[in-house]
């Protein structure tokens, strides 16, 4: 008898993407492909379907859910982000309420000017590009950022369709910053360099005393992470 926590069996030989009422969906074999919530997903882009049905051609004998973090963030942006909308903006906005560009380190020196040289630039085009003017501290005591700039940091999220909204959700937790995951919303930067300007701190601290194997691994995960936001926006992208 199998493992009850064993991956399902791959059920299907084909993948195909198809165009229908509302956008794109995918057929696995001649099943479309469902949520968790049993609704059939369908895309807005061709090329975000094309995205998806890459993970799922690409399954073996088994399917890993996990190996797929496209479709586990288009089941999120079908199931729960189109009925929630105004909670996840409001979620984006509290992670700008404590964006980690805006704490710069004390010491030592060398980290300072890393951060400074990487991270103002981007301060400065959110402030003249989107109207957010985030106030910058040293050190990690909380500085209360303007009531006016979370409530854009909002609006700014809830001009995106549902599956820009979960790719937008889904960055600002990564990243641990708002500005920057509009900055990759915005193709102003790369997923992996975002994920790096994030991990500044880190990064320098690795250099200094070196990094360890679950440190790695755990680096490793978010960088696919943020490369696989990276093609979700390009996908979304007109």
């Amino acid at each position: 008898m199998a493992d009850a926590a064993e991956p399902p069996r791959r059920f299907y030989k084909s993948v195909h993407v198809v165009e229908g009422e509302g956008g794109f969906s995918i057929r696995l074999d001649e099943r479309g492909l469902r949520t968790p919530a049993r609704s059939v997903l369908v895309m807005p882009t061709q090329a975000l379907a094309r995205l998806l049905a890459a993970e799922w051609e690409a399954q073996g004998e088994r399917i890993a859910m996990a190996s797929m973090p496209a479709t586990r963030l288009a089941f999120t942006a079908a199931d729960r982000v189109r009925a929630a909308r105004a909670e996840v903006c409001a979620e984006i906005a509290r992670y700008g309420g404590s964006d980690v560009l805006c704490y710069f380190a004390e010491a030592p020196r060398r980290l300072e000017e890393r951060q400074i040289q990487a991270w103002v630039p981007l301060l400065e085009w959110a402030d003249e590009a989107l109207g957010l003017h985030l106030v910058r501290t040293v050190g990690i005591a909380h500085v209360t950022q303007p009531r006016e700039t979370l409530e854009r940091v909002a609006a700014l999220a809830g001009e995106l369709d549902d599956f820009a909204l979960a790719g937008l959700g889904h960055a600002t937790a990564l990243f641990g910053s708002a500005v920057l995951a509009l900055a990759l919303q915005r193709d102003k930067l790369g997923g992996a360099l975002a994920l790096d300007l994030s991990r500044l701190d880190e990064i320098y601290q690795a250099e200094v005393w070196g990094a360890d194997a679950e440190a790695a691994l755990r680096v490793e995960s978010m960088t696919a992470e943020a490369l696989m936001l990276e093609a979700w926006f390009g996908a979304l992208a007109p």
